[in-house]
């Protein structure tokens, strides 16, 4: 049996493991939520003048009656302001977002956009979970089925069953929009789609197939998609091993099809920490079994 001075140093080792292990900080994949990662931004090409700050103030004005609203609604319309100087604006979270994630989420647009436009005709950022847009009077429109933004990623590998999978689960989201937020899986493939939220049901389901159907010519093979147009947008992901079962408290889920790499770290620190604690307790006992023996030799 170790010496009670070699037990104490090695027993002083583990303490200050353990105690480093305990405070370890959050991981940035933790202490930020996917919903609040960046798609897309949309900068007007053509800058405010504002030599008398008037546009400042009403887009100040602006930027706070949406983020105040986005603490009890997930999509929200307004404008400030008063004739040429009109700016109109709204945000919109995503319809599985809860009131609390919908405010952090929105509340992180305006100084993006200062960030990534500066200060702009019209402006409009998206979020994996939210998006705000604003527009000075006389911008011009386009079309609530223009295409915004897509992203297509990764290659079918998984035989030829993958198509007619995704092809069934975004036939469903088209017909399943009824209340402009829809999710669905079928099989291996979730799909999620939603649309602005003052659009009519018929206009939303037009422009939710308008989206199916761009997916389905521009992003060919792959195993996930999103496109996003003026007024909707439309994701699908693939998953080889089975669509997960979704937490009704994570806004979260089913961000990337590969999410599970977040959670290996969580897994290495727990086996640690037990490992660490298991360690603790032995050495523990071994030294109080050691004092044991000293006291029966006395």
């Amino acid at each position: 049996m170790g010496s009670p001075t070699k037990l104490y140093s090695l027993l002083s080792l583990l303490l200050l493991l353990f105690a480093n292990l305990d405070h370890t900080p959050i991981p940035p994949a933790e202490a930020a939520p996917a919903y609040t990662t960046l798609v897309y931004k949309g900068c007007a090409k053509q800058a405010l003048s504002d030599p008398t700050g008037v546009y400042s103030q009403a887009l100040s004005s602006l930027f706070g009656s949406l983020i105040s609203q986005s603490s009890k609604a997930n999509f929200f319309k307004t404008t400030t302001g008063s004739g040429q100087t009109t700016i109109s604006g709204l945000f919109q979270c995503r319809g599985d977002l809860s009131n609390v994630d919908c405010y952090n989420c929105v509340s992180k647009l305006p100084i993006l956009i200062d960030k990534l436009c500066g200060q702009p005709t019209a402006a409009r950022v998206q979020l994996l979970g939210c998006y705000m847009l604003y527009e000075v009077a006389g911008f011009a429109q386009i079309s609530g089925l223009d295409m915004i933004y897509k992203t297509c990623s990764g290659k079918n590998d998984g035989g030829s069953g993958f198509e007619q999978m995704r092809d069934t689960a975004l036939s469903a989201l088209g017909n399943g929009m009824s209340n402009g937020f829809y999710t669905t899986s079928y099989q291996s493939v979730y799909v999620l789609g939603q649309c602005e939220g003052d659009l009519g049901t018929s206009d939303c389901a037009n422009c939710v197939k308008s989206a199916v159907q761009r997916s389905q010519a521009e992003c060919g093979s792959s195993i996930s998609a999103q496109v996003y147009l003026d007024k909707c947008f439309i994701s699908y992901s693939y998953y080889p091993n089975g669509v997960p079962r979704r937490s009704s408290s994570s806004a979260d889920s089913f961000s990337s099809p590969s999410g599970s790499g977040q959670n290996t770290g969580k897994t290495v620190a727990i086996i640690l920490g037990g490992a660490v604690g298991v360690g603790f307790v032995v050495i523990c006992l071994m030294f109080a079994r050691n004092l044991l023996k000293k006291h029966d030799d006395f």
